[in-house]
Formats: structure tokens, C-alpha cells, sequence
């Protein structure tokens, strides 16, 4: 009967964070910052557009509300993401008991 060897886990190096990585990890964070305001400001201009081309009045204030609730969904969504990321390499590293 011939002997197989068994498979070697696999551990992988930690690595050491480089500037990119961390440019990468400021360019979310302002991404996070400018993308409400810029949500409501895009809702409230295509609302005013709205607005002037069916002559109302109530389209603007609309559309800046939508855009608010869709930026800050988009907001939530990315935080949600960001912190399961962070939680799941934590979770890697402490996963043999060792702080």
C-alpha cells in the first residue's frame, strides 16, 4: 500500500501593510464622506430639472430626498462591508485562540 503524504495546511504569510494598501483604505473612507452630500445634490438637480420641464413644484424637494435615502443606503451598505472585511481578518488571526 503506498504512503500519501498528507497536505500541509496552508498558512499564508501575514502581511505587512504597504502605502497602497493604505491609500487604498483612505480613498474608501473619503468615498464613504463624499458620496451622501453629492447623492442629494445630484437628486436636487434633476429634480429642479424635473421641476422646470412639467412646470411643478414639489419634484425638486423629491428628488433631493431620494437622492438622501439612496446615498445613505449606499452609505450603510459600504460601512456594513467594511466592518464584516475587517471582522473576518480578525477572525483569521485569532482564530487559533491566540490574542
Amino acid at each position: 500500500m503506498p504512503f500519501n503524504r498528507p497536505i500541509p495546511e496552508s498558512k499564508q504569510p501575514r502581511r505587512v501593510p504597504s502605502a497602497l494598501a493604505t491609500l487604498m483604505e483612505a480613498e474608501k473612507m473619503m468615498q464613504i464622506a463624499i458620496l451622501l452630500p453629492s447623492a442629494a445634490l445630484i437628486g436636487w438637480l434633476i429634480g429642479a430639472w424635473a421641476d422646470s420641464r412639467l412646470h411643478q413644484s414639489w419634484i425638486a424637494v423629491a428628488g433631493f430626498l431620494f437622492g438622501g435615502v439612496s446615498g445613505l443606503v449606499y452609505v450603510i451598505r459600504l460601512a456594513l462591508s467594511a466592518g464584516t472585511r475587517a471582522e473576518a481578518k480578525n477572525g483569521k488571526e485569532n482564530k487559533d485562540g491566540k490574542p
